[in-house]
């Protein structure tokens, strides 16, 4: 349990730590066009969902 507290402490800290950098040094006015990535996200759940399915029948 000690383990896992100190990995969350870390994950926690080093997020507060990055979050900000990340949105100091992006770039700015770009726009992004996420269409692109929008059309996959429903096959690829579907297709997680079957692996998933697979690997709990089979494993």
């Amino acid at each position: 349990m000690g383990t896992l507290l100190t990995i969350l402490a870390v994950l926690f800290v080093s997020l507060i730590i990055i979050i900000p950098l990340v949105e100091k040094y992006a770039p700015k006015g770009e726009r992004r066009d996420y269409g692109n990535i929008a059309r996959w996200i429903i096959p690829l759940m579907a297709l997680i969902i079957v692996v998933q399915l697979l690997r709990h029948y089979f494993m």
